[in-house]
């Protein structure tokens, strides 16, 4: 019984990656169940799991239609005569652990992950890093990133694989309106979370983040270094710096196809260092930063809209022929220029280039979840909730990545046959509790 009798891998087969005695266990080493009557961890799951994928625009009455809806109670074997009410929903999502659905996250992506072939382990080990807003109004929102407007900001910064986003920082607070202090503590973070993983932390090491041109401090440069942490971080242009010697050597193919490579040096950056004068001000005194790092800087050979550096093959998929969201990679004619900085050298100029081409993968990937899975939307204004939704909203968008890849097909497709194939095993439930035979509805 399938829609699509050409796919590898049904959604049955993709909801089986849930072990229902994971969302058992997690209840009672969490706090998820705590004064709980009827919402428990596992409904809660269950309810924004079916409800992110059937909703084109997910509202806390969405959530209460669902709840109430006897074929979702079927298909996660439900007791058909529990109700809830959408208050009931709202004081859940503001007060429900957070933690449960972390926990859930971390051992999808881990479980999804072990799945990779080694070619794709060597593919994606690197990780690009980016942020994304959502914005709501100010008099609904009470805590939020202030834009001086009629509106607040929430900043969601992630980590993405390549094929799975890894990890999410939920940011709030107004100091995060700077890239310079988001992406840092979500490469922190991410980076924490590898290490631990100690069976994994030979490939770990190789680990390569990908960051655009939001993060400048030469201090996090720095600070990644001493860390250990390999980046490629798009530098702006006419930083200044102090050449130590170029790495370029004599012979050397300086054309990369679509860019000419103009340096490839070792060098030192500068900082600016607080001083606070005789009357309180503060003012910045410029001071060279003795850690050497690498800059490749590159030239586009031609003129057009997008530069070819941030282009990859994953733009030819649907969700980029619609309308991808614009970003600073679009360039007017004058900005020929790309620099990289990076702590990377056993990698040629070339690479380096290259590797940064990746970075694309994750703005394609926010285009996803917020055209596809209602993230460009609030369904709760506590910090809690909305902390809750963003990881079931990757959770959802794990298991619709994971069919995509198994089944050779675009995002788009892959969630629209995705929520068809869930109906269809809705339908089925139905029939079968009916005393019918569904293989005389579904003709195989």
């Amino acid at each position: 019984m399938s829609l699509f009798k050409d796919h590898k891998v049904s959604v049955s087969e993709v909801l089986s990656f849930i072990p229902e005695a994971l969302l058992s266990h997690l209840s009672t080493t969490t706090k998820v169940d705590y004064y709980a009557k009827v919402l428990h961890g596992k409904k809660m799951f269950y309810l924004l799991l079916y409800s992110i994928l059937d909703n084109d625009r997910l509202s806390q009455r969405s959530l209460e239609d669902t709840f109430n809806y006897s074929g979702f109670k079927a298909i996660f074997n439900l007791d058909l005569s529990e109700t809830v009410r959408r208050s009931s929903l709202s004081d859940r999502l503001s007060s429900i652990d957070p933690a449960y659905f972390k926990e859930i996250f971390d051992y999808i992506y881990d479980r999804f992950s072990e799945q990779y072939t080694q070619s794709e382990r060597e593919k994606y080990h690197l990780m690009r890093v980016d942020s994304t807003l959502v914005a709501e109004a100010a008099i609904k929102l009470k805590e939020g990133i202030d834009q001086k407007s009629s509106k607040k900001l929430i900043k969601y910064s992630m980590c993405f694989d390549g094929i799975l986003p890894a990890d999410v920082q939920t940011f709030t607070s107004q100091i995060y309106s700077s890239e310079d202090n988001a992406l840092p503590e979500a490469v922190f973070k991410q980076v924490q979370k590898e290490r631990e993983q100690t069976t994994v932390q030979a490939n770990q090491a190789e680990t390569i983040y990908l960051i655009d041109r939001g993060l400048q401090s030469t201090r996090t440069i720095k600070e990644f270094t001493d860390r250990k942490i390999k980046f490629v971080i798009r530098l702006k242009q006419n930083r200044k710096y102090e050449q130590i010697h170029s790495l370029l050597k004599e012979g050397q193919d300086l054309d990369f196809g679509d860019t000419v490579l103009e340096e490839d040096s070792l060098v030192h950056l500068y900082t600016g260092v607080p001083i606070k004068n005789k009357q309180g001000n503060i003012h910045y005194k410029e001071e060279k930063v003795e850690t050497p790092f690498r800059l490749v800087i590159v030239k586009k050979k031609t003129q057009t809209d997008k530069t070819d550096v941030e282009k990859t093959d994953v733009e030819k998929t649907d969700v980029e022929k619609t309308d991808v969201e614009k970003t600073d990679v679009e360039k007017t004619d004058q900005e020929k220029q790309f620099w990289f900085i990076t702590n990377v050298f056993d990698l040629t100029a070339k690479q380096v280039a290259d590797s940064y081409r990746r970075r694309w993968d994750i703005e394609v990937f926010f285009r996803f979840i917020k055209q596809e899975l209602n993230v460009n939307h609030l369904v709760s204004l506590s910090k809690n909730g909305i902390q809750v939704i963003i990881y079931m909203s990757l959770i959802v968008a794990m298991l619709v990545l994971l069919y995509k890849k198994a089944n050779n097909l675009g995002y788009k497709t892959a969630k629209r046959r995705f929520v068809l194939q869930l109906r269809e095993l809705i339908t089925a439930i139905m029939i079968t509790l009916a005393g019918g035979d569904p293989n005389n509805v579904f003709k195989t």
